[in-house]
């Protein structure tokens, strides 16, 4: 178990490595900043890579080489993208806060690491994004256009955004980096937003299914969370507390763990936050595993439901590969999806924006991650074992994932490929080949979950059904 003191001479290690090998500073930060538009967040990925859905977007290594195979052009694409970097929820930002006021006004010490609570001042607000978490965005925008800029020229995109204002003003910044790149002084603007709520049909937003919203199966997620964090957190809430001489509980320690993302997003240049070297590195790896427990159960394969709240927007995305209108009966607004001003068919250029939890289910719905096998609650287990499955990996702020159709010199089909935070997926679902590729009819052959309505029928009765797999 590494030591929090580890940090610093794990840092004069790091320097000396630079020193040594200078080319190691070509993936580093070169504007003050630890974000960058290409890999992402790059200072100490250590540590920042294992925040879970709390993670900044960092570029995922590639057993398959992300750019388009050779003699291939890309003559669509797609992108569906969480929202940037943003403030707890309301009700999580006021648990913090006493967390925070708890321990400056319980604990008899602050030694070492400690020592910034002492005088830390919590100006968190609530549910909007951080000033890095827009620059996320920007940084999106301009890194989707340099990827697709041949096939974006007079091309432009078809935006859609959910209803929530986080995720509407993650839209904006996203086309106000695309418009930067393109050198082009005039941002494009959304053309669909989708509202959010109970009743309302989304393919961006769950919220109709309700033995998912409401039964059983709709605290799974919470429950496998909460044997893990029986497990991991016990000993890291006995260390908390015999350093500061205070009494915090389980969830207030998790609560501590939090604010080490959170209180990055509120630095200007994003620089990490001392909360952060409060825990060691074998401390963040559990923690990771505890937020990908709750995506996988809570809205993945491991929840029976999981997968099919993702399935409508499956269907749309089939839709706009084969330039056919959309044929579902989920949670597809069939009003907007059956007008073309409002769903066209012939663009090559699509953009959609939502929630990390949509965003876990759509992957579940279109099979990427069917070869993880159900997730350990006594064990962490890494992305060498869950086949690339972690929620830093899947759905970290300004994720994104990117479907593209490929025309390849000597193929008569065109062929799709799927990347997701830059890893490209391998599809062993439709017979993918060594750089990722499934014909398009086969690719769309292999959806029959979706297309057959993925257990849509469960929604509304009482009744037990099998997870994907």
């Amino acid at each position: 178990m590494n030591s929090p003191g580890s940090f610093s001479r794990l840092s004069a290690t790091l320097l000396c490595a630079l020193l040594i090998f200078p080319s190691a500073l070509a993936a580093a930060p070169t504007n003050g900043s630890c974000d960058t538009i290409d890999q992402g967040y790059r200072c100490s990925p250590e540590i920042a890579h294992y925040w879970g859905q709390y993670s900044l977007w960092f570029s995922v290594p590639s057993e398959i080489n992300v750019d388009p195979p050779k003699d291939c052009s890309v003559s669509f694409a797609s992108v569906l993208s969480r929202h940037g970097g943003r403030d707890p929820t309301a009700s999580k930002t006021m648990a913090y806060r006493l967390t925070v006021a708890q321990i400056q006004s319980t604990a008899t010490s602050f030694p070492g690491e400690f020592a910034f609570l002492k005088d830390y001042n919590y100006t968190l607000g609530a549910d909007l994004l951080t000033d890095v978490g827009r620059q996320e965005m920007v940084n999106s925008g301009a890194h989707f256009y340099k990827r697709y800029a041949k096939l974006v020229a007079n091309k432009p995109p078809f935006v859609r955004s959910s209803g929530q204002a986080r995720v509407i003003e993650s839209a904006n910044k996203w086309l106000e980096g695309y418009a930067q790149a393109t050198k082009n002084s005039t941002i494009g603007s959304i053309d669909l937003t989708i509202p959010e709520g109970a009743g309302v049909n989304n393919t961006l937003s769950h919220e109709i299914c309700t033995a998912f919203e409401d039964g059983p199966i709709s605290k799974l997620g919470d429950n496998v969370q909460d044997i893990w964090v029986s497990k991991f957190v016990p000993p890291i809430q006995a260390r908390i507390n015999s350093q500061l001489g205070t009494n915090l509980s389980v969830t207030a320690t998790v609560n501590l763990m939090d604010m080490c993302p959170f209180d990055t997003l509120t630095s200007p240049t994003a620089a990490v936050s001392p909360f952060c070297y409060l825990f060691t590195l074998d401390e963040w790896h559990q923690y990771d595993y505890y937020e990908s427990l709750g995506k996988y159960y809570g809205y993945g394969n491991g929840n029976p439901l999981g997968p099919t709240q993702g399935v409508g927007y499956v269907n749309e995305l089939l839709a706009r590969l084969t330039e056919t209108p959309v044929d579902d009966h989920t949670n597809t607004n069939t009003t907007l999806d059956s007008d073309p001003a409002t769903f066209p068919l012939d663009r090559k250029v699509y953009a959609d924006f939502s929630h990390d939890n949509d965003m876990s289910a759509i992957f579940a719905g279109l099979g990427l991650y069917n070869s993880t096998k159900p997730l350990s609650n006594s064990t962490v287990q890494g992305t060498n074992v869950t086949n690339g499955f972690s929620a830093a990996w899947t759905v970290p702020f300004a994720a994104r994932m990117y479907v593209e159709k490929l025309s390849c010199t000597g193929e008569k089909e065109e062929s799709v490929r799927i990347i997701v935070n830059d890893r490209v997926m391998p599809l062993e679902f439709c017979g993918g080949d060594e750089v990722g590729r499934c014909t398009l009819g086969k690719f769309v052959e292999s959806q029959s979950f979706a297309r057959s309505g993925g257990h849509w029928d469960q929604c509304f009765v009482d009744a037990t059904v099998s997870a994907r797999r």
